[in-house]
């Protein structure tokens, strides 16, 4: 199997390191950006990788296509490539870009795939979703799932629910990052370092997600939790009345209603 990555970012990087440290088959990465050049150098010298100026000098060599670059440049990336597909795996893991869309621009029978990661890729932790287009057979199916086992878990959905579940399991890391962030505030108002503000509030959160993965139901253990009455109550109540539930899924909608427009 030989792997093309069109594009060098936090995101391809995640995958294809994954793939080199967990797959003992015989798998070639290749990878190429066409806007940093230092970057592929590093790459290169970190994964000893090859690494190619511009993607048309590996395409015939490739076996799969995957598109690591923005929502927006794969209007222009699918029209230079058409002429050049010629069978490959075109696997893209971009929002928005859905294998309806990838196969309007692509040669007749192109098969192709949507992937949508997180950046817990990067620690073998993503929940990604996934779905094909029309034309993928099993060898395919099996070259997807080594992909998506070396970066984490995964789920295979319908093209319509990975567009409505993009910021739950893509976005959502940086809400869950984002409530971090203010509880270290919080935390550091009263009198703490950052240092220890962020220890506390770090540990916290890595130890309920613990208790989430091993007990599985949120409701469950948030009641454990709270006391009627108590001071975790009156927090709650604090949040209910701030509208913290409308907040989050007025960030879901407006997530998706960006993804859904394929911008960046």
């Amino acid at each position: 199997m030989h792997i093309l990555f069109i594009g060098a970012g936090r995101m391809a990087e995640a995958i294809f390191a994954g793939i080199l440290h967990k797959n003992d088959r015989d798998v070639k990465v290749t990878v190429t950006n066409l806007h940093n050049k230092e970057k592929l150098a590093s790459l290169k010298t970190r994964y000893h990788i090859e690494t190619i100026n511009h993607w048309s000098e590996g395409i015939d060599e490739a076996d799969t296509l995957l598109l690591a670059c923005p929502p927006s440049a794969h209007d222009q990336l699918l029209e230079d490539l058409s002429p050049r597909i010629n069978g490959q795996f075109v696997i893209t893991v971009a929002a928005g870009v859905d294998p309806t869309f990838l196969e309007a621009r692509l040669p007749n029978k192109t098969p192709v795939a949507w992937v949508m990661p997180n950046t817990a890729a990067s620690v073998g932790k993503s929940m990604s979703t996934y779905t094909y287009g029309q034309h993928v057979n099993e060898a395919h199916k099996e070259q997807l799932q080594m992909i998506l086992n070396s970066i984490g878990a995964s789920e295979q959905l319908t093209e319509d629910q990975i567009h409505n579940l993009t910021a739950v399991t893509g976005s959502a890391p940086a809400f869950l990052y984002y409530f971090t962030e203010a509880l270290q505030v919080a935390a550091a108002e009263y009198g703490l370092s950052q240092n220890q503000a962020e220890k506390l509030v770090q540990e916290m959160v890595i130890g309920s997600a613990e208790m989430l993965k091993t007990y599985k139901d949120p409701a469950l253990l948030r009641e454990q939790v709270t006391s009627p009455g108590g001071a975790t109550d009156a927090g709650l109540k604090a949040l209910e009345k701030n509208h913290f539930q409308a907040a989050i899924m007025e960030a879901v909608k407006a997530t998706n209603d960006h993804a859904k427009a394929k911008k960046n």
